[in-house]
């Protein structure tokens, strides 16, 4: 295995565990232990351990039921921003754990920073969804998550590059999503959304339309 190809493996697991940790790590155990991956890189071997997989199972239902509760879901994700970057950087190091140590710190810090940036990701979409009055939504984004993260632990050691842009591509879609769904809070809660006349002006077309519907 090239070093390349390691770290897009590395970049992949720890992107996976920046959105969730403990599917990451029971769907990559559970997957391992019944064949469908594997050898895996690295110090990886150990997620096979079927304490860590019902560990990591368990931990990922106790996930999903929260995040059908709008306050719990916000206050869970709050919470494990200290969880899933360190996490996921280790993941990331043990996944290139056969290399030397300059290898293995860049992994490190590869998979630190993706993970960062899918955790913040899911935070603001996280706190936009739970403003949302009614309780479909939870229950959709966390499946749509759950779905995300089981292609990516599954196929990133078989088409690490592939999948990788991939997932790439859906991080650049939700942090598009993100803004824009903040920016239209912003504007209603500014008074300044017209949905009639256009779903996104800047706030000084806004404030013209809003103005001549008043006239």
């Amino acid at each position: 295995m090239n070093a390349l190809q390691t770290l897009a493996q590395a970049a992949g697991i720890a992107y996976a565990a920046g959105l969730n940790l403990y599917a990451t790590v029971g769907i990559v155990g559970l997957a391992t232990r019944l064949g469908w991956i594997g050898p895996l890189p690295g110090s990886l071997v150990g997620l096979s351990s079927w304490w860590v997989i019902v560990a990591a199972l368990t931990l990922m239902v106790i996930e999903f039921t929260a995040s059908l509760v709008p306050a719990v879901a916000s206050a869970w994700d709050t919470i494990h921003s200290l969880i899933r970057p360190p996490a996921a950087a280790a993941l990331a190091a043990a996944t290139a754990w056969h290399g030397d140590p300059a290898f293995v710190l860049v992994a490190a810090l590869l998979g630190g920073t993706l993970a960062v940036t899918t955790h913040t990701t899911k935070l603001g979409l996280r706190y936009a969804v739970d403003m949302s009055p009614e309780p479909v939504s939870n229950g959709v984004t966390s499946t749509a998550e759950l779905g995300l993260v089981a292609t990516v632990s599954l196929l990133i050691w078989q088409h690490p590059y592939l999948t990788l842009a991939f997932a790439l591509a859906v991080l650049c879609l939700l942090v598009a999503l993100v803004r824009l769904i903040w920016r239209t809070l912003r504007q209603v809660f500014a008074g300044r959304w017209v949905p009639r006349h256009g779903f996104l002006q800047d706030a000084r077309t806004s404030d013209r339309l809003g103005r001549r519907e008043e006239d």
